[in-house]
C-alpha cells in the first residue's frame, strides 16, 4: 500500500509538465484613431442606448424580443450544452469511483468432462460487493489541454449569445425605424393623392365648361393615378416589415404597434471609442478568440498522444457463496495496479492528428484576424454613413422647402394664366419625390447610427442579456396597434 501512495505521490508531481504551445495573444495593429470619427461623440456604449429615442413601444419590443426570440434561446440552450461539454471534459482530471454488486445463482452441468467433486453444491450462490476506482495521471498535459480547450468553447459559446444579443436588438430597433419610415411614406403618399384627386375633380368640372383641354384634364388624371400606385406599393412593405418584426419578437406574422411618428424620434448620440476597444467590446472578436485558444489546446492534446500514458486502478470488496458471510473478513478483498501504455507504430497517425490540430490553429488565427479587420471596416462604414448622411439630410430638408415654394408659385401663375399646367405637374411630382426621399434619408440616418452601436459594441449587450430572463406565466406584453 506505501507503494501505491508513492506512485500516486510521484504522478502528481510529475504531472505539472503540459506539451503543446501555451497561448498568447497574436499582435494585432490597430489604427490610433478613426478617420471619420465624431468630435462631439461621448462614450455611451455600456448604456441602454435605444432608450434614446425615447420611444416606449420601442424600449417595449426590443424587451418581448429579448425573452421570446428563438434565435436567442437557440443560442442560450447551446451555451447550455456547452456547459456540460466542458463538465465531461475536465472530468478525466479526478479520480472516477464506482461501486458495484453482483448476487447470483449457477447451476454445472453434472455431465461434463470434468465431474463435479462429491459433496459439492450444485446449484451455488456467488455474491459480490466491491468499490473501484480508476484515475488517470495527466504527466502530459493532455487532459488539462483539452480542458482548456473545452472552456475556450464554452466561453466562446457565451459570446456567441452575446453577438445574438447584438444583432437582435440592433434589427428590432433597425426594423421599428424602418416601420415608421415607411409609415411616413404611406402618410405623404395618400395626402399626395387626396390633394390630386380634388385637382383632378376640379379638372373634370372646368374641361366639362369648356375651360381646359383634354390634355390639361389627362395630365391631372396621371399624376392622380401615379400617387394612387404608389399606397399599394408602400402598403405591402409595410405588411412584410410587420412580418419580419414579428419574427424577430418570436411571433407568428401580426400587425405590431406602434409609437412615435419617426419625425419625432430622438436622434441617438454617436458613441466614443477608440479602434482598439473593439478587441475587448465586440462579442463575435472575443468569440473568435476563444476558438483560437481551443485550437491551440488542442495542438497538446495531439501532441500527448506521443507519450505514455499511465493510469492507477484499483478494487476494494467482498465475495462469499453466503450472503450471510459477505462482509466479513474473509471475503475481503482489494487489488491495485499501474497500467501504463505507449504507441509504438500508428501508421503515421498520431503525427497527423498534430499537423491537423495546426493547420485548423492556423485557421482559427486567420479568422480572429479577418474578425478584427471586418470590425474595423463595420465602424468606419458606419462612421462615413452617418456623417453624410446627416449632409444628406440637411440638403434634402433645404430642397423640399424650396420645392413647396415652387409648388406654391407654379400654381399661381397657372391660376392667373401666366404659364401652363405642365410647370404644375413639375412642381407636384418634385415636390413628391422629395418628400419621399427625405423621409427615407431620415430612417437612413437613425439606421446609420444604429449601425455605429452595433459595430462598436460594449456593455450594453451584456446588460441587454440581463433582460432575456423569461417573463413570468401570465405576463404577456400585449404589441397589437
Amino acid at each position: 500500500m506505501r507503494r501505491f501512495f508513492a506512485v500516486t505521490l510521484l504522478c502528481l508531481i510529475l504531472g505539472g509538465c503540459m506539451v503543446g504551445p501555451d497561448y498568447r495573444r497574436p499582435v494585432v495593429l490597430t489604427p490610433q484613431s478613426w478617420r471619420f470619427g465624431e468630435k462631439e461623440a461621448k462614450e455611451l456604449t455600456d448604456t441602454a442606448w435605444w432608450e434614446q429615442f425615447n420611444d416606449p413601444v420601442l424600449n417595449e419590443l426590443i424587451a418581448v424580443a429579448l425573452r421570446e426570440n428563438k434565435d436567442l434561446k437557440t443560442a442560450t440552450a447551446r451555451v447550455e450544452e456547452f456547459r456540460g461539454r466542458y463538465v465531461v471534459a475536465r472530468a478525466p482530471m479526478f479520480p472516477q469511483i464506482g461501486a458495484g454488486a453482483s448476487p447470483g445463482r449457477e447451476r454445472t452441468t453434472e455431465l461434463g468432462q470434468t465431474p463435479l467433486p462429491t459433496g459439492t453444491p450444485n446449484p451455488t450462490e456467488l455474491y459480490q460487493a466491491n468499490f473501484f476506482v480508476s484515475w488517470e495521471i495527466d504527466l502530459w498535459g493532455k487532459l488539462r489541454r483539452a480542458s482548456e480547450a473545452a472552456r475556450a468553447d464554452l466561453i466562446g459559446t457565451e459570446e456567441g449569445k452575446r453577438a445574438v444579443v447584438l444583432s437582435l436588438v440592433t434589427s428590432v430597433a433597425g426594423a421599428y425605424v424602418n416601420l415608421r419610415d415607411l409609415d411616413r411614406q404611406l402618410e405623404i403618399a395618400k395626402r399626395t393623392a387626396k390633394s390630386r384627386e380634388e385637382s383632378h375633380n376640379i379638372f373634370i368640372l372646368r374641361f366639362q365648361a369648356g375651360y381646359v383641354s383634354e390634355l390639361e384634364l389627362s395630365q391631372a388624371r396621371s399624376e392622380y393615378e401615379r400617387a394612387l400606385a404608389t399606397i399599394p406599393a408602400i402598403e405591402k412593405t409595410i405588411a412584410q416589415q410587420e412580418d419580419a418584426l414579428s419574427l424577430l419578437l418570436g411571433r407568428n406574422p401580426a400587425a405590431v404597434g406602434r409609437g412615435k411618428v419617426i419625425d419625432a424620434l430622438e436622434v441617438p448620440v454617436v458613441p466614443a471609442g477608440l479602434p482598439s476597444d473593439l478587441l475587448e467590446r465586440r462579442p463575435d472578436i472575443r468569440q473568435a478568440e476563444q476558438e483560437l485558444i481551443a485550437a491551440n489546446a488542442q495542438i497538446g492534446v495531439a501532441r500527448a498522444q506521443f507519450f505514455p500514458s499511465i493510469s492507477l486502478t484499483g478494487l476494494f470488496g467482498w465475495e462469499s457463496t453466503r450472503l450471510s458471510q459477505l462482509f466479513t473478513g474473509p471475503a475481503r478483498m482489494w487489488s491495485w495496479a499501474v497500467p501504463i501504455t505507449q504507441p509504438i507504430f500508428t501508421g503515421g497517425a498520431i503525427s497527423a492528428e498534430v499537423k491537423v490540430a495546426e493547420a485548423i490553429r492556423e485557421e482559427a488565427l486567420l479568422q480572429y484576424q479577418k474578425a478584427i479587420q471586418n470590425a474595423f471596416r463595420d465602424m468606419e462604414d458606419s462612421l462615413i454613413d452617418q456623417r453624410h448622411t446627416r449632409e444628406q439630410l440637411d440638403a434634402q430638408a433645404r430642397q423640399v422647402e424650396a420645392l413647396r415654394t415652387y409648388d406654391s408659385t407654379a400654381r399661381l401663375r397657372y391660376e392667373n394664366g401666366y404659364t401652363s399646367y405642365i410647370e404644375v405637374l413639375d412642381a407636384e411630382r418634385s415636390l413628391f419625390d422629395a418628400e419621399l426621399a427625405y423621409t427615407q434619408t431620415k430612417g437612413g440616418l437613425l439606421q446609420a447610427l444604429i449601425n455605429i452601436y452595433k459595430a462598436l459594441g460594449g456593455g450594453w449587450v451584456v446588460s441587454a442579456e440581463k433582460m432575456t430572463v423569461p417573463a413570468a406565466h401570465g405576463g404577456h406584453i400585449p404589441l397589437d396597434p
